[in-house]
């Protein structure tokens, strides 16, 4: 029973990428996304922090950040103007296939925009072997108000993810203005589990790439 609870959990993780997140701003602190001050989120000191897929559900920070405890995390819901979300060309070590950004002229992607304390963006960081941290100015939406600002952002070393040689958005991210195809997480691992020709089903493709640490990088994937 133990090792068929922790397949089932190895498997949920996996599939509900990239988890629930809220429809507002909130403060994250010890596990629970909660209310934000009424003064207002303090900023000084904190490096704003594209987010983009897990990095702003509150199940993800709540493994990620689980050795600060008593540091709340202000999350701030926004929109970025010019860019979709995509599948990236890897496989996490989590097993799942995890986003990044594309840039998509007339897309508008709903993303949050993190403040972490130095110690909270190191162990963020520590979580991302995939991905290099880059500084870019982007066009975001915060409220009314609209402005090119320098955030801090994730993105794949390893580029999107490719199906008939174009990259594939996550249907979980509901972009204004999408010209891309999407699929949700289980599709797209399916495919590649069929291109990889590793595993009998989705499940076993992904305890096999978790054991393997992930897969980097996917190949370009045709249709089957």
């Amino acid at each position: 029973m133990a090792d068929s609870d922790e397949a089932g959990a190895i498997s949920r993780r996996a599939l509900e990428y990239p988890y629930a997140t809220p429809d507002r701003s909130y403060l994250f602190l010890d596990g629970e996304a909660r209310e934000l001050p009424a003064a207002g989120p303090g900023l000084a000191g904190r490096t704003p922090l594209l987010s983009y897929g897990a990095n702003a559900a509150p199940a993800a920070l709540a493994r990620k950040l689980a050795s600060l405890p008593g540091q709340g995390l202000p999350v701030l819901r926004a929109e970025l103007e010019g860019f979709d979300v995509v599948y990236s060309a890897h496989v996490s070590p989590y097993g799942a296939v995890p986003a990044t950004l594309m840039e998509s002229p007339g897309t508008t992607a709903p993303v949050f925009v993190l403040h972490p304390t130095p110690e909270q963006q190191a162990l963020l960081t520590a979580t991302e072997p995939n991905y290099d941290l880059v500084e870019v100015p982007l066009c975001l939406g915060m409220g009314d108000r609209r402005a090119t600002r320098r955030v801090q952002a994730y993105r794949s070393k390893h580029g999107a993810l490719e199906l008939n040689g174009r990259p594939v958005a996550l249907a979980a991210v509901r972009s204004r203005g999408r010209t891309l195809p999407e699929l949700d997480e289980r599709s797209v691992l399916e495919l590649a589990r069929l291109h990889l020709g590793i595993g009998d089903d989705v499940p076993s493709f992904v305890r096999h790439c978790v054991a393997a640490g992930g897969v980097a990088p996917l190949p370009p994937i045709s249709a089957i």
